[in-house]
């Protein structure tokens, strides 16, 4: 009898279900010698045991679901060594779920700080297995994850609708992309969605240069101006200040985020309607797109074969275009940036896109 357990952990995103699916359909193909245990709202419910028995049923009709049909939710990383309110000790209550069970091994799908966890339960002496969730794709040691080309997509449309009105008004507008620490969702739905300025987490800013951008492109009979800007876009002035200077000027900021800061300073330099849009959670939401349901079908079926050929301790991973397995102490605690002399970069700058460095 084989015996996994399964959770899906942080902030939720499209193909979460698609990936589950794929796990299971991968396993049954081999073996209907199998039981299932889904972990209710992620590793909440590996520490309080609460669980369902789950069956290849449960994970038909389920490919082009959003969000995660076993629940989620965020545990932080640097608090799962601390008792919880009743004094539990989160680590153990844990592998005491784990080995109660008798699981031969655990599925987990989240993202950096989800890996990070997992990677404890490893050194702790559990069989575990994960797959690369996260819209940020900001995940090391993979070159995809799953819910990123959703979000894309969904980015993208807003900017594609932002357009007309823009247009029409001749206004600037900012579009407030999701992405705190890292910018691949703004960096790819800014060129696919014709942004002209796109700010990122990992290129600082210049305020003149974003104002000269729109002042040359209202000179040249362009009267609008779209700017992708990622939620962790940091001015340079910004970027020279410590990690504790900045943490606590933005917890001092009167603006509600960065989007509305970059309003009040253009604004403040020219005479120009500036508006705000932010998708925000709907990035995160809805049917996967095509390209995420074909990823995390191919992730879950990967995951089975390591599954079932006893292999442990590994993230499912894509490199060039092949699905492969990287240690989990390589990934866990490491973040993929976007490299700002990357070959997309320089593209995007050919095309007359601003990055407002330069």
């Amino acid at each position: 009898m084989l015996r996994i357990g399964m959770l899906t952990s942080g902030g939720d995103c499209q193909a979460l279900n698609a990936a589950m699916r794929g796990v299971v359909k991968g396993i049954y193909s081999k073996t209907d010698d199998v039981e299932i245990y889904g972990f209710q709202d992620g590793y909440k419910g590996l520490m309080y045991s609460n669980f369902e028995m789950l069956t290849s049923k449960d994970f038909s009709g389920i490919l082009t679901r959003g969000g995660t049909i076993l629940g989620t939710s965020r545990q932080p990383f640097k608090l799962m060594r601390e008792p919880d309110a009743n004094g539990l000790d989160k680590v153990e209550a844990m592998k005491h779920t784990y080995h109660k069970l008798n699981l031969n091994c655990l599925v987990i799908l989240g993202g950096n700080g989800t890996h990070k966890t997992a990677n404890l339960l490893r050194e702790e002496g559990l069989d575990i297995i994960t797959l690369p969730k996260t819209i940020d794709n900001d995940l090391w040691g993979t070159d995809m994850t799953f819910g990123f080309q959703s979000a894309v997509d969904i980015a993208t449309d807003t900017i594609d609708r932002i357009h007309t009105t823009a247009t029409s008004h001749s206004r600037v507008f900012i579009i407030e992309v999701m992405g705190h620490k890292v910018g691949y969702v703004t960096l790819h739905a800014g060129i696919a969605g014709g942004a002209d300025i796109i700010l990122l987490p990992e290129i600082p800013y210049d305020i003149d240069v974003i104002a000269d951008v729109i002042e040359r492109r209202a000179q040249a009979g362009k009267p609008f101006t779209i700017l992708a800007v990622a939620e962790g876009a940091i001015s340079k002035e910004d970027a020279l200040l410590t990690r504790k200077e900045y943490k606590k000027k933005i917890a001092e900021r009167k603006y509600p985020s960065i989007a509305y800061e970059l309003e009040q300073q253009i604004q403040e330099k020219m005479d120009k309607e500036v508006r705000i849009t932010v998708p925000g959670h709907t990035q995160r939401g809805g049917s996967p797109c095509a390209y995420d349901r074909v990823f995390a079908t191919r992730a879950g079926a990967k995951a089975a074969e390591l599954i079932l050929n006893g292999q442990f301790g590994y993230m499912v991973a894509m490199k060039n275009g092949e699905f492969t397995q990287v240690p989990l102490g390589d990934v866990a605690g490491k973040l993929k940036y976007v490299d700002p002399d990357a070959s997309i970069i320089k593209e995007a700058k050919i095309t007359g896109i601003s990055f407002g460095d330069e």
